[in-house]
């Protein structure tokens, strides 16, 4: 499986192509989305929906989370449950 690497432009490359950094011939997002097409075979939308996949899982560790840490130990880092 490949991996999404953390990148700070991410939020702001949403929605356009991001423009690689100098002295780079792609930027880390595009460089990562190759990776994932070329793990899917080639098929762009095979790619595109393991990284769905993978998006949910990780929601529902989130989820978990929220559930089991309190919003106090958390810093106030997620909501306070409703």
């Amino acid at each position: 499986m490949f991996l999404i690497p953390e990148c700070i432009y991410a939020r702001k490359a949403m929605g356009k192509r991001q423009s690689a950094p100098a002295g780079e011939a792609m930027s880390e997002l595009e460089l990562a989305a190759q990776q994932a097409i070329e793990a899917a075979g080639g098929d762009a939308v095979v790619a595109l929906l393991k990284v769905l996949a993978r998006n949910l899982e990780i929601e529902r560790e989130l989820a978990l989370s929220r559930a089991a840490v309190s919003t106090g130990f958390s810093r106030g880092w997620h909501k306070a449950r409703t």
